[in-house]
């Protein structure tokens, strides 16, 4: 019988876990499926996912309106393959064996629906890399 595969596992960290974290998060979910386990807190969460953030998900056909912004953890950070930071400045502990990346993306906080277009698209886009990078489709 042939190994299968494990399931990676990626956390989206941003402080306030409303905005960018939470996009990423929703494209990995609505885009792997189950070939992905998927976390995503903030060191100081908000009360609420931004409103332009969850308007900008719905265009796209992604429902995110029952998500509520989580804590970080410890023990999220060493359960999880790979963690990325969004650009916000967060930083998390550091585990040996763990891939560490730091997405560099505009705050929706704030802004718009018609600012917050752009940052979705280029969440999109970077989780379909990552997605092809480690859980790429099943070969029949």
């Amino acid at each position: 019988m042939p190994d299968t595969p494990r399931q990676p596992s990626v956390l989206f960290v941003c402080v306030h876990n409303a905005g960018r974290s939470q996009m990423a998060a929703a494209f990995l979910t609505h885009l792997a499926g189950d070939r992905v386990r998927v976390r995503s807190p903030g060191s100081a969460p908000a009360d609420t996912v931004n409103p332009a953030v969850a308007e900008a998900l719905a265009e796209v056909g992604i429902d995110i309106s029952a998500e509520v912004p989580k804590v970080l953890t410890v023990e999220a950070v060493r359960a999880s393959d790979v963690v990325i930071t969004m650009g916000c400045g967060d930083t998390c502990p550091v585990f040996p064996g763990k891939r560490y990346l730091d997405w560099r993306l505009p705050d929706p906080a704030g802004q718009g629906v018609d600012a917050v277009r752009p940052i979705r698209d280029e969440i999109e886009e970077r989780v379909r890399a990552l997605i092809a990078e480690i859980a790429p489709p099943a070969r029949a």
